[in-house]
């Protein structure tokens, strides 16, 4: 779990599998981030047009327009283009992670991603200090360093 930090940063979520959508919002919203959702990538540059989320989580097989290329269009966009973009894809076939940086994403994680993965690099990103799940009174541990 996360330590909450006195201003909440908002992470928009672009995935159109609804089952992968409802566990990462759940429990990114556990330990304490806002969460948009977006279902399609011409969506997903839209809500991060008009919401300006402090983080993306972009999937590569979307719909209408796939995650690499809403990525090079937020990019391209001076009001998103600092926003990080991190891939969240089963993509993993041999040039996928070189093909996601080169298109702009700021990080690569292969699916399956667990939740606790996810929030750690989410976590690290902010200078966050993630408490694994289970811990009483060890204090708080860097996870993914």
């Amino acid at each position: 779990m996360s330590q909450a930090s006195n201003d909440t940063k908002t992470v928009l979520l672009v995935e159109d599998n609804e089952d992968n959508r409802f566990i990462y919002a759940t429990a990114l919203r556990y330990v304490g981030y806002d969460v948009i959702e977006a279902v399609s990538g011409a969506q997903g540059i839209e809500q991060a047009r008009t919401r300006l989320p402090d983080l993306i989580l972009m999937d590569i097989s979307i719909p209408d327009v796939d995650g690499w290329e809403a990525t090079i269009v937020l990019k391209a966009d001076p009001m998103t283009r600092a926003i990080p973009i991190i891939a969240v894809t089963a993509h993993v076939l041999p040039g996928d992670e070189r093909r996601s940086m080169e298109a702009g994403c700021d990080a690569y994680l292969a699916k399956p991603v667990s939740p606790a993965t996810l929030i750690a690099e989410i976590d690290r990103r902010f200078g966050r200090v993630s408490v694994p799940q289970g811990t009483v009174n060890s204090g708080p541990r860097e996870l993914g360093a």
